[in-house]
């Protein structure tokens, strides 16, 4: 008997240190007003245990969904509250504020329907970093995106290098020369010309092609985290592999570089975003492998 209220003993001892790590985490929802966009952008919110008693800064992350995604994605499909709860209590994640803006059917770029690489840097980022304790200034600005978002990160990361700390991108919907037909890449508002059909210059204009002569030019290495699906039905394997190739040329210590099982689906994201995060958060502490 003895032997048996010990054991309960540790099983309640080990719920409650459990519960004290995890549950004072929140994900709420928040937006920001938007002049680029004339509405309101929405956005879900993660702040970490300890922030309401604390006075210090965070460090922000930026996680940029796909296309046919919401915010509510990184809910639905990654388990995101968890997910960062166990990366923080294990301090391969320093206690941060991250941010979840939604923008359904968006590639992140600026477009005559959709002003949203304005509505980000202009709007959300300002207006989120003043209302919350961020520091998103001198190593404290990371961003994650999977597909259509990965296009996204990638492409800030070569236009806006100085703006952030660490890029990393799953499954990018960053083709080099142009959209293939399975790509909603082609149907998407953010590139269709006058006539309403997709458009090769408007993906050329916005694509990281047009910006890595000048991010080649920079002299503060920008550490950059690819992955794909080795089975991805858009080919984004072999499109990651290209836009790997051409950073590693550039700056080899901090392009990486994984391919793994899978496709286009979040049976590869959500497994994947612990590995990406943690390389996100090395240049603040343990270097890079």
């Amino acid at each position: 008997m003895r032997s048996i209220r010990f054991c309960i003993s540790i099983l309640w001892l080990t719920i409650g240190c459990m519960s004290a790590a995890f549950a004072a985490s929140d994900l709420h929802r928040d937006a920001v007003a938007s002049r680029a966009l004339q509405r309101d952008l929405a956005m879900l919110v993660y702040l970490p245990d300890g922030y309401d008693g604390s006075t210090q800064k965070y460090p922000v992350l930026y996680l940029l969904h796909g296309a046919s995604d919401t915010e509510q994605a990184w809910i639905d499909d990654a388990n995101i509250q968890g997910k960062l709860d166990n990366l923080i209590s294990s301090g391969a994640m320093a206690p941060s504020i991250v941010v979840m803006p939604g923008c359904k059917g968006c590639w992140w770029v600026d477009s005559p329907g959709s002003k949203m690489e304005t509505a980000f840097w202009s709007d959300l980022v300002p207006q989120l970093e003043n209302r919350y304790r961020a520091d998103g200034t001198g190593g404290g600005r990371f961003l994650l995106g999977i597909s259509a978002g990965g296009h996204g990160a990638v492409r800030f990361a070569m236009k806006y290098p100085g703006r952030i700390t660490a890029v990393a991108a799953l499954s990018p919907a960053a083709y080099h020369a142009t959209p293939p037909v399975t790509s909603c890449a082609r149907q998407s508002e953010a590139f269709r010309g006058a006539d309403g059909q997709f458009s090769q210059d408007l993906w050329a204009a916005n694509n990281y092609t047009n910006f890595i002569q000048e991010f080649a030019g920079r002299h503060s290495p920008l550490p950059i985290y690819l992955l794909s699906g080795d089975s991805d039905l858009h080919k984004i394997g072999f499109e990651t592999t290209l836009l790997f190739n051409a950073l590693h040329d550039i700056q080899p210590e901090v392009t990486k570089l994984r391919i793994v099982d899978g496709g286009h689906t979040w049976g590869v994201w959500a497994p994947a975003l612990d590995d990406a995060i943690r390389y996100l958060y090395r240049p603040i502490g343990a270097g890079h492998a």
